[in-house]
C-alpha cells in the first residue's frame, strides 16, 4: 500500500547530471517519491483537480484552458493539494507515513507516561493535600489542551505540514528566533532525557539483579557505571529500528509496561500498612525563604510529569494526510485514549503514594519507599517484575525520544551530499548519540535528580510556545476574548518556567532536595 497520499505532490528540483535524485532507496528499503502501484493507476482517487487533464484540455478553447488551470493552481494554493520536500523522504520522522490512531495512542502513552510519574508523590509531600492535587489538575488540563493546539497547526497552513516542533516555531516566531526559542529546550529535553533514562535503567538494572541474586550474587558484581554501560548497549542495539513507525511495537511494549508497574508501585504500596510517624502536612523547611523555593521545586516537579509534547507534531507527521482524511483526526483520536491512560497512571501514583508515606517519602519517590520500607514485606519476585518493567520502560522511552535527535543528525547529512544515509552511516550516528549521552551521564551523574529543574526549563514547549504559536499563526481578532486568553495562558506558562527553574536550582545546590532515582534509603 502506497504510504504517501495520492493527492500529495512532490515536487523534485532538476539536479544535473552524476547527482543522485531523490528516487534512491532509503535505508529502510522504501524509494522516495514511489512509483504508483498498477493498481493505483487503474483505481485512482478522485481529487480537486483530477479532471482537469491534458487531454480534457485539450478539445477546450485557450480562455477555458486558462481558467481551469488557474483554478487547478488554486486549488493547490488552498491546500487541496500538499506540497511535500522530497528530503523528508529521507529522514526517520517522515520516512514511513503509514501511521494510524493506534500508532498515535501508542506512541503518545510511550512519551507521555515514565519514570516522571513515580516523582510526583515526593512533589505533594511539599505541597500537601490541597494545593498538589490542584496543581496536578491545572497541569494535566492545560497541558491537554496545548496537545489539542499542537494537533490542529500540524496542517495550519495549507498546503503545508510542519513535521517538527522547530518548523512550526520558525512558522510563527520567524526562522531565526523560531530556532533560538525551540531548538534549545527541544533537544534538551530529548538529550537529557535519553541521559537521565541511561541513569535510571543502568540502577534499576543493578537492584533487580540483587532483588533476583539475593545473597546468591557473586563477590565481584557488576559496578553501577558497568550498569550504564549494559543498558547504553540494549539501547543502541534497538535504536537500530529505521523510523518512528518502526517503532510503534516497542511503543506498544512502554505503553503497557508503564501503565503496568505504575499500577503495581501505588497498588503495593497502598495494601501495606503505612509507617507509624507519618505525617500528611507540608514538609516545613528552616525559613520562609527555603520553603517557597522548596514548593517552586515541587510545582516544577509536577511540569515534568507532563513532557512529549516535543514530539507530538513528530507522531501526526508519521500519518498520511489528504483533503478529505486529514491527519488531526486520528492523531487526536489516539491521543485522547493515551491521555485518559496516563491520567490514570499520574493520578493514582501521585495521591496513593502520598497517602501511603505522607511526609516519609524518600526523595527517590514512590519506587524508592517501596523498597525502602516494605522489601521485606512484598514477595521478591513481584517486586523483581516491578523493577524489570521499568527497565524496559525505560528501553523504550529512550528510543522515541532520541528519534528527533536522529532526524536531526540525518537531516545535515542528507542537505549536504543530497542523498539519503546509508545503514552504516544511520548505524554510526545511532551508536555515537547513545555512547556521549553514556559518557554525559558518568561525567554528570545527577542528571536523573533535576526533575524540578527540568521541568522549569522545558515547561515552555508544554504549556507556553503552543498558545504564541496559536495566535500568530491563526491570528484571532484583536483583543478578543480568544485573543487575551492565549496570551495570558503563554506568558503564564513562561513565568512559571523562570519561577520553577529557580526553585529547582536553588533546591539542590542549597536545601540538598536532589531526587536520587531507585537509590534505597539508608
Amino acid at each position: 500500500m502506497d504510504e504517501r497520499p495520492e493527492t500529495e505532490l512532490i515536487s523534485i528540483p532538476a539536479t544535473p547530471r552524476g547527482v543522485s535524485t531523490p528516487e534512491i532507496q532509503t535505508p529502510s528499503g522504501q524509494r522516495s517519491p514511489r512509483p504508483p502501484s498498477k493498481e493505483a493507476k487503474s483505481s485512482t482517487a478522485w481529487t480537486p483537480t483530477s479532471f482537469i487533464s491534458p487531454r480534457f484540455l485539450s478539445p477546450i478553447g485557450t480562455p477555458m484552458k486558462r481558467v481551469l488551470v488557474n483554478m487547478k493552481g488554486y486549488l493547490e494554493e488552498v491546500g487541496h493539494l500538499t506540497k511535500l520536500n522530497p528530503q523528508d523522504a529521507w529522514l526517520p520522522i517522515t520516512e514511513s507515513r503509514n501511521g494510524n490512531a493506534h500508532y498515535a495512542a501508542f506512541h503518545n502513552l510511550n512519551a507521555g507516561v515514565g519514570f516522571q510519574a513515580l516523582v510526583l508523590p515526593v512533589a505533594f509531600s511539599f505541597l500537601g493535600w490541597s494545593w498538589g492535587t490542584l496543581s496536578l489538575t491545572i497541569a494535566y488540563f492545560w497541558q491537554l489542551y496545548t496537545l489539542w493546539i499542537l494537533v490542529q497547526l500540524h496542517e495550519a497552513v495549507p498546503g503545508k505540514r510542519y513535521n517538527r516542533y522547530v518548523e512550526l516555531a520558525q512558522a510563527a516566531f520567524g526562522e531565526r528566533l523560531g530556532v533560538w526559542l525551540a531548538l534549545f529546550p527541544t533537544v534538551y529535553l530529548s538529550a537529557g532525557t535519553a541521559t537521565a533514562l541511561i541513569l535510571i535503567g543502568g540502577e534499576t538494572m543493578k537492584l533487580f539483579f540483587q532483588i533476583v541474586c539475593g545473597p546468591l550474587c557473586s563477590s565481584n558484581p557488576l559496578t553501577t557505571v558497568e550498569w550504564y554501560l549494559v543498558f547504553t548497549s540494549l539501547c543502541i542495539v534497538l535504536s537500530q529500528l529505521p523510523n518512528l513507525n518502526s517503532i510503534a511495537g516497542l511503543s506498544l511494549v512502554g505503553a503497557v509496561t508503564a501503565i503496568t508497574y505504575s499500577t503495581m508501585v501505588w497498588v503495593l504500596s497502598v495494601s501495606q500498612p503505612r509507617p507509624p510517624t507519618i505525617s500528611y502536612e507540608p514538609i516545613s523547611l528552616p525559613s520562609s525563604s527555603a520553603s517557597v523555593f522548596a514548593v517552586l521545586n515541587a510545582l516544577g516537579i509536577v511540569a515534568f510529569a507532563f513532557r512529549g509534547h516535543n514530539l507530538v507534531l513528530e507522531i501526526q507527521a508519521t500519518m498520511p494526510s489528504t483533503f478529505k482524511h486529514p491527519a488531526h483526526v486520528p492523531m487526536w483520536r489516539g491521543a485522547k485514549v493515551a491521555y485518559f491512560f496516563i491520567a490514570m497512571c499520574l493520578f493514582p501514583v501521585a495521591i496513593g503514594g502520598f497517602w501511603a508515606y505522607g511526609n516519609l517519602m524518600p526523595s527517590g519517590g514512590i519506587l524508592n519507599a517501596l523498597y525502602g520500607f516494605h522489601s521485606h514485606d512484598i514477595p521478591r519476585g513481584l517486586l523483581a517484575m516491578c523493577f524489570l518493567l521499568v527497565v524496559f520502560n525505560c528501553l523504550s522511552s529512550f528510543q522515541i525520544y532520541s528519534m528527533p535527535v536522529f532526524d536531526s543528525f540525518e537531516a545535515g547529512y542528507t542537505s549536504r551530499t543530497n542523498r539519503p544515509c546509508s545503514i552504516w552511516v544511520r548505524s554510526g550516528f545511532r551508536v555515537f548519540y547513545g555512547f556521549i549521552n553514556f559518557f554525559i551521564g558518568v561525567a554528570l551523574p545527577f542528571l536523573s535528580s533535576l526533575a524540578g529543574l527540568l521541568g522549569g526549563l522545558t515547561l515552555p514547549v508544554t504549556f507556553a510556545y503552543p498558545c504564541f504559536m496559536w495566535v500568530l499563526i491563526k491570528k484571532p481578532t484583536k483583543y478578543s476574548f480568544n485573543w487575551y486568553f492565549h496570551w495570558i495562558l503563554g506568558w503564564l506558562g513562561i513565568a512559571f518556567s523562570l519561577a520553577f527553574s529557580i526553585g529547582g536550582v536553588w533546591s539542590m545546590v542549597n536545601s540538598g532536595l536532589k531526587l536520587k532515582f531507585f537509590k534505597p534509603p539508608n
